[in-house]
């Protein structure tokens, strides 16, 4: 199992940063690597499963584990059988105003390390203004 941190800083608020989170339909919005979300509901809520998008007509499914809006956190696990990510996101104020926004990884080192160029160019479009 390997664990990695990412991290990115940009101009948008918080409150909106959360909300490109909490709303999946928002997420090809800034996440190139999806393109869309399929979930029974509008918002991320505990317990929730569905399947997310990509290229080439890929749909992975994931579970969401915990949402906490006050503190702005979540987790979800996205799964393909016996592989597995665990991805735990949370939404602070930036140093000096904007946001700051991490991701922990959590899985088998291929995939973490295949997923986190990626994610990290996801992050740093999540941010902006």
């Amino acid at each position: 199992m390997t664990t990695l941190t990412l991290h990115a800083t940009g101009t948008a608020p918080p409150a909106e940063v959360w909300e490109r989170y909490a709303v999946p339909a928002r997420w090809p919005g800034w996440s190139p690597q999806i393109t869309g979300v399929e979930l029974p509901a509008h918002r991320l809520a505990p317990g929730l499963s569905g399947r997310v998008l990509g290229p080439f007509g890929l749909a992975v499914p994931f579970t969401i584990e915990d949402v906490d809006e006050a503190a702005r956190r979540w987790s979800w696990r996205v799964a393909v059988g016996p592989l597995g990510v665990r991805l735990l996101h949370w939404v602070a104020e930036g140093p000096g105003g904007g946001t700051t926004t991490g991701l922990r990884l959590s899985g088998p080192a291929p995939l973490v390390l295949a997923y986190a160029p990626a994610a990290l160019l996801a992050l740093g479009r999540l941010v902006r203004a």
